[in-house]
């Protein structure tokens, strides 16, 4: 049998004492599989004393990850601390740099410093795995480096934030508002205690780009992605999108256009009989369109200790079961040198349309009003409606619904209304997407 596959572990939260306590539990089991023993030889935390649940005596302990990574007799680092910046970048470069293969689930560190990585990982012929940053437990980066090899992807889009899945079906299921629910996610160690991150979509933005770079061969580029959260929905938008035959999901977007990537998350209708549409709680999905596979759709649990450590034992073993002196496939599937620069698409019409909630005074001349700024905007109308459920008053709501139309116009359509006075709310815009349709 081949000689253990040391391990380092920087990181001992949620994820990475339900890693030390799989690879204690199934020690023989993943012995059997990998054909050599998967050991844990260090480990680094903040404080060497506190009670995880685990013993840590047996490893070698480390105040300082980075000297983890750079002095350990290890072949493996496995950085779950998270963060974009240091200690967790400083740590993966050394361990990368001196020749040791890496396994992170930190998207973040990912989507600001992935190609640089990937760049080190290559030169040095070693691997860098990340299967848990992205969905949790789903094995979508498998899939997008090795199943789909061959494959064009026109598109891939999904759930990537259980957080915010959760805050929105439960609003749903339960009439409750949003500030309702996002305490019952904190209450239930759904959200953290600053759920900023997880509600204004960056999560689930940093999750995208390195899915987009897999998918098109791009440079990661988290920056250029359009980044709208779910904290402006309101009890009367799921009602409005009930009505209307649809749920509201967070979407995270990447398709590829004649003009370039267009990468978005934002809040988003879609249809009630989709499959997307049943994605509900804390689980994530993915989708991806290929010409050769089709629609490759993809769901699991998206977060939590057992399903991430879960991920990142995968990456682990992959590691183990790799032949040494093996030339290794890319860590962003194809070469971190020859990936091409990211190119931002042009703007172009929304083919789903968009859904626009108007509050507004009742009062005559409102409907024509509205119609006028439509037309003058180029936008041409699927319906008009007003929803007499949501009246409070002398106050009324409006529905619109349009066909395909640029977002630009109806922003500026929406300015117009807003400008005339009789609107007594915040209007809301979501993008409504329909299956088969960009």
């Amino acid at each position: 049998m081949a000689n253990a596959l040391k391990i380092g572990i920087a990181g001992l939260g949620t994820v990475g004492a339900s890693l030390v306590r799989i690879l204690s539990q199934r020690h023989n089991k993943l012995t059997d599989i990998c054909g050599r023993p998967l050991e844990v030889v260090a480990v680094s935390a903040r404080d060497a004393t506190k009670d995880r649940g685990i013993d840590i005596t047996p490893y070698q302990f480390y105040a300082d990850p980075v000297d983890l990574a750079a002095n350990a007799d290890i072949d493996v680092f496995v950085e779950l601390m998270g963060g974009e910046g240091d200690p967790a970048l400083s740590a993966v470069r050394v361990a990368l740099a001196r020749g040791c293969h890496a396994v992170t689930a930190n998207k973040a560190l990912l989507a600001r410093h992935g190609v640089e990585l990937a760049t080190i990982a290559e030169d040095q012929g070693v691997l860098l795995n990340f299967e848990a940053a992205v969905a949790g437990g789903i094995p979508v980066i498998k899939a997008m480096r090795e199943s789909l090899t061959g494959n064009n992807i026109s598109r891939v889009f999904g759930i990537m934030n259980g957080t915010c899945n959760y805050i929105l079906t439960e609003m749903e299921r339960g009439g409750l508002s949003f500030q309702d629910c996002l305490k019952e996610a904190q209450r239930l160690g759904y959200a953290e205690a600053d759920p900023t991150f997880d509600v204004e979509g960056n999560d689930t933005a940093h999750k995208l780009a390195l899915l987009t770079s897999l998918a098109f061969g791009t440079q990661i580029a988290v920056d250029d992605i359009y980044l709208e959260g779910i904290s402006n929905i309101s009890i009367e938008d799921i009602r409005a999108a009930d009505a209307l035959g649809f749920r509201i999901k967070l979407l995270g977007v990447a398709q590829k256009t004649d003009s370039g990537i267009e990468q978005r998350v934002h809040p988003t209708m879609v249809p009630k009989d989709s499959v997307i549409a049943q994605v509900d709680g804390v689980t994530n999905a993915v989708a991806i369109d290929a010409d050769i596979l089709g629609e490759l759709l993809m769901s699991g649990p998206g977060a939590g200790g057992d399903a991430t450590a879960s991920a990142v034992l995968g990456d682990i073993a992959d590691i183990a079961k790799s032949r040494p002196g093996h030339q290794h496939g890319p860590v962003l599937g194809r070469p971190a040198r020859l990936l091409d620069p990211y190119v931002k698409a042009r703007m172009r019409s929304h083919e789903g349309g968009y859904f626009i909630r108007l509050t507004v005074e009742d009062k005559a001349g409102v409907f024509a009003n509205l119609s006028k700024h439509m037309s003058d905007s180029n936008i041409s109308l699927e319906s008009i409606v007003q929803r007499p459920g949501f009246d409070n008053g002398n106050h009324k709501t409006i529905i619109l619904v349009t066909h395909a139309t640029m977002e630009a116009s109806v922003r500026t359509a929406v300015e117009a209304i807003s400008g005339d006075g009789y609107l007594v709310d915040k209007p809301q815009v979501i993008r409504i997407e329909r299956p088969g349709r960009a």
